[in-house]
């Protein structure tokens, strides 16, 4: 069974101006996507900035939209690192936590061979009982794992289920697709391929898009899986101008800078990632208010 079917929303992490995780704010935007029928919950993952998280606060985080969202829909905990044992031991925290379910990102700068991923998700699976969704995001960590690589894993381990699919490299999805056979689960991890993920079988997406647009995201899934495909390749086709916005300039920046302009205040990102180019913010302003969202701000 699958873990979820729909839009999966990779949320961000808001923080105070002092750098402290914003809980309060971090509860709101729970509320906000479960109210707007977001279908998961990712916690932690990259976009959530991860990677600048001590782990102390990375498992703090967890815990609280384990809490907070207290089981109406799934929390998927992002557990992954370039570090085999620091992945088994956070993901072993969030198993006991009351996490729905695991997404590894794959080892970054490490650049491991495919025979390591191998070795390093199969010693992560088996230290867990959780479902586990591999995140393949090669222009991000150097590293990409291969359909055959993703296709022995899921045949092999049996609690390896799924994979976010974010090389953008739709040949690549249309051959690991044909490779599985239905061995795995694929979610798009790429909001401006959502609809052709989905007409490879795909069952849905983890997002960045959800942060800002959660029905709408929701939505573009719910009707391709209705069978209303041309209502959802409009929706998607509608929502590429502000696609490119969101990503403009690295992930998290320009989907913090839109929430903020929403009136969220999600605050500052950790460094080294740092304040959005004006021209950039311009272009994201436009974007967001050609799509129909309310700005905040002018």
């Amino acid at each position: 069974m699958a873990i979820f079917k729909g839009a999966g929303v990779a949320i961000v992490t808001p923080m105070k101006e002092n750098g402290e995780v914003n809980y309060e704010k971090l509860g709101e935007l729970l509320e906000y996507q479960i109210a707007n029928s977001t279908d998961a919950i990712i916690i932690c993952g990259t976009t959530g900035e991860s990677s600048t998280l001590t782990h102390e606060e990375h498992l703090d985080v967890i815990k609280y939209a384990i809490d907070k969202v207290a089981k109406r829909i799934p929390v998927i905990a992002g557990t992954g690192s370039n570090c085999t044992e620091t992945a088994i031991y956070l993901s072993q925290e969030a198993e006991k936590m009351g996490a729905d379910a695991l997404l590894l990102v794959t080892p970054y700068y490490n650049k491991a061979t495919q025979k390591g991923l191998i070795r390093h998700y199969t010693r992560i699976a088996e230290s867990v009982k959780l479902p586990i969704i591999l995140y393949n995001v090669p222009g991000r960590t150097g590293c990409n794992i291969e359909p055959q690589t993703a296709v022995y894993l899921a045949k092999n381990v049996e609690n390896i289920v799924a994979i976010k699919e974010a090389s953008g490299n739709i040949a690549q999805v249309a051959k690991l697709m044909s490779l599985a056979d239905g061995c795995i689960d694929l979610y798009s991890g790429e909001d401006g391929q959502v609809v052709p993920a989905l007409s490879l079988g795909g069952i849905g997406v983890i997002s960045v898009l959800s942060n800002i647009a959660p029905k709408e995201t929701h939505d573009m899934v719910a009707l391709y899986l209705e069978g209303k495909v041309q209502e959802s390749c409009r929706m998607q086709l509608k929502a590429i101008p502000l696609v490119d916005a969101l990503f403009c300039e690295v992930n998290p920046i320009p989907v913090k800078t839109a929430l903020n302009l929403m009136g969220k205040d999600v605050g500052i990102l950790r460094g080294p990632l740092c304040e959005m180019e004006e021209a950039n913010v311009e272009r994201l302003k436009k974007a967001m208010t050609d799509f129909g969202i309310s700005l905040a701000q002018a």
